[in-house]
């Protein structure tokens, strides 16, 4: 007896449904239905706010996948593909120069989240995608996604002006400092103030975070 696609359970084709049969005859015929997470389209919408480019891959029929991509207003959805083919989808892209980051919580994701630049597995995903991925998003809300990428660029923002704060403090109190213009104790003042800023501006991301697109 064989399970699984109309092709290979029933000799049929293939029409989305899970088919029982011994590989020339159909036995029983199963539909699953799979609902979008509530959140789904605000977070595909916040991520192209963000400015970037969500893709779709599935090893489900073309009929399910095209409809949910519609719902989800994301373009080219790629149905019916195996785990090879997902991988060989990341290969071309980051062949391409792109970065690519992976959402993934079944087991056929495994591989490619493994291959992707990034890759994040559904906290109640598969625990083999969950070690397979970089971060394991706990919950169930998609909008975390979008709200760490967020977080990430602000981060990388506070960091480059920490940076360039403290290059342009030492450029200019050091040589004052060699020269003796500047007292000890006027130094060690300048010293405080400007881990003072610094603490200052790295706490400006304690702030919660709106993903863009999310009402709040």
């Amino acid at each position: 007896m064989r399970i699984g696609q109309a092709p290979f359970a029933a000799n049929r084709a293939d029409d989305g449904a899970i088919w029982l049969g011994d590989g020339h005859h159909a036995l029983a015929r199963f539909e699953v239905h799979d609902a979008a997470r509530p959140d789904a389209k605000a977070a595909v919408q916040s991520l192209d706010a963000l400015g970037l480019t969500v893709r779709m891959a599935s090893g489900d029929a073309e009929g399910p996948v095209d409809a949910l991509a519609r719902a989800l207003a994301i373009p080219s959805p790629a149905s019916r593909r195996s785990p090879e083919a997902k991988l060989a989808m990341v290969r071309a892209l980051q062949t391409g120069g792109r970065v690519v980051a992976m959402v993934g919580d079944g087991l056929n994701d495994a591989p490619v989240l493994g291959g992707a630049d990034v890759s994040i597995a559904m906290g109640r995903g598969a625990p083999l995608a969950q070690r397979a991925a970089d971060l394991v998003l706990q919950g169930d809300s998609l909008v975390r996604i979008p709200q760490a990428i967020e977080v990430a660029r602000r981060t990388r923002t506070v960091i480059r002006q920490n940076l360039a704060w403290a290059l342009a403090y030492n450029v200019v109190a050091i040589p004052l400092a060699a020269a003796g213009l500047v007292t000890p104790w006027l130094a060690a003042l300048g010293m405080a103030a400007s881990s003072l800023l610094v603490v200052g501006n790295a706490l400006r991301l304690s702030r919660p975070v709106r993903a863009p697109g999310v009402a709040a």
